[in-house]
């Protein structure tokens, strides 16, 4: 996956310069559109490996998974039942499938690499809504609002999936505890 994150990024900016030079150079509206989708597109992979390096960098997958933030909420249960998150979790990408090896971490790193993924796909969706700014100068305000919706929506699904799915590993975390006592 992170692979393939860091090709369609480059092949986004690769666009984006070719059609930004191409607008430059001859205008029009069809050199216009595909700048702006390219240059969004570019920017909504890009953000999310930058973000993600920069947790990666400064957390090193050792989030405190006792804080109150990573703590689930009593509404969070029903929330979830009623997404029936449970039917489709596994369906979803992971980037890293290392980070969450149980043959590789304990129980204990695994939830700490899920509370600093979650941080991850939280700020993902606070910065999917940077490019509704760019509007001011492109226009098209729709389609830069559409296209951070459908970006903040992607990750809050992976917020979604981290907090239904580390409840269960903690609980096996502090079983494996109570057992060696």
């Amino acid at each position: 996956m992170p692979r393939m994150m860091k090709l369609a990024a480059l092949v986004s900016l690769t666009l984006f310069a070719a059609s930004a030079a191409l607008f430059y150079r001859f205008g029009g509206e069809t050199y216009l559109t595909l700048t702006i989708a390219s240059g969004t597109t570019f920017y909504h992979l890009g953000v999310r490996l930058g973000i993600s390096a920069l947790y990666r960098a400064g957390m090193r997958n050792r989030a405190d998974y006792t804080k109150q933030w990573y703590r689930p909420r009593a509404w969070e249960a029903p929330l979830y039942r009623f997404l029936r998150v449970k039917a489709w979790k596994g369906k979803m990408p992971t980037y890293d499938i290392g980070s969450f090896s149980r043959g590789e971490h304990t129980w204990e790193e695994i939830a700490q690499a899920m509370c600093q993924s979650e941080l991850v796909h939280e700020t993902n969706i606070v910065a999917s809504f940077l490019p509704v700014l760019a509007s001011r100068q492109f226009g098209a305000f729709g389609v830069f609002l559409i296209t951070s919706v459908c970006a903040a929506a992607f990750d809050l699904l992976f917020v979604i999936l981290q907090r239904y799915n580390r409840p269960r590993v903690i609980r096996l975390l502090e079983k494996r505890r109570s057992d060696r006592t």
